[in-house]
């Protein structure tokens, strides 16, 4: 006689023993793994922070998006407004390769960064960094870049006047989008951390310089500009804290004060991302 035999009670006990072991198993939610907050491709382009306290000069102020290290560092290490920051002597900059990815995908762009300077530049215009290209129409002054700028004497003498260059290799044009006469900065050197943003919304073609957090009300228009277009094949190489071709152009000095956290953004930041920056020190 066949024997039959009930398998039931078996299949029971295994579903029992795995719904319990699910229910005691712990795995965290897709959320709580860790995430690169800006991955290479995202909006950030560049950035340094100045941070290393080390002894390899290079490896202190390597840029954080793609591990570029500059060609050279003779800056000075000093306090920053968060961790380390550099300080100019208005003769040297830290050259870096490029400035990423940031010429070939920019059409809005931030650029922010933290300043520290006491008093008016001996040399009138003090560069804080430029983009040097090999576009010969755009002459010394590379084809994208901006300083800090101040002539004669103001009282007070922590007022600057501020010009930002910009130029653009698709329709061969350039501008100069300025804060001067009754618009010039006020409390930019007066020897105290500062930070400053300056934002090009393409949609608009106006550039936003924000202070500490606070948009300037004077706001620059490009005209209808649109985006900036940047042949990204004829950059030379980025120049933080100055400009190599200052001797050519006889006129103005490389960076004499403290510069840190410095950010290059494909992309316009809010006015809520901005005062996020100034807010977190960063």
């Amino acid at each position: 006689m066949k024997k039959t035999i009930n398998y039931f009670p078996v299949l029971l006990a295994g579903l029992v023993l795995t719904v319990f072991s699910c229910q005691t198993m712990e795995r965290p939610s897709l959320g709580n793994y860790p995430k690169d907050a800006n991955q290479p491709g995202g909006p950030l382009k560049f950035y340094a922070a100045f941070d290393g306290t080390t002894t390899n000069v290079l490896l202190n102020a390597v840029d954080s998006i793609r591990a570029t290290f500059p060609a050279t560092n003779p800056m000075t290490v000093i306090d920053g407004i968060s961790g380390k920051g550099i300080q100019g002597d208005g003769k040297s900059y830290i050259t870096y390769p490029s400035p990423n990815d940031f010429g070939s995908t920019v059409s809005s762009f931030t650029i922010s960064f933290w300043e520290k300077r006491n008093g008016i530049p001996n040399g009138n215009a003090s560069f804080v960094f430029t983009v040097p290209s090999a576009n010969g129409q755009w002459g010394s002054y590379g084809f994208s870049m901006f300083l800090l700028f101040d002539w004669g004497t103001w009282t007070p003498a922590s007022s600057a006047i501020v010009k930002f260059y910009m130029v653009d290799d698709v329709t061969k044009s350039d501008t100069w989008l300025t804060w001067e006469g009754g618009n010039k900065v006020p409390n930019l050197q007066d020897n105290q951390w500062h930070h400053m943003a300056f934002v090009y919304d393409a949609g608009t073609s106006k550039l936003t310089l924000y202070v500490d957090g606070v948009a300037n009300p004077n706001v620059p228009s490009w005209g209808t500009h649109g985006g900036l277009g940047i042949n990204s094949l004829k950059v030379q190489e980025l120049n933080v804290g100055g400009n190599k071709n200052i001797k050519d152009m006889g006129w103005g000095m490389n960076w004499d004060g403290g510069l840190d956290q410095f950010r290059m953004y494909a992309t316009a930041l809010s006015a809520s991302e901005v005062q996020a920056l100034f807010a977190g020190k960063k």
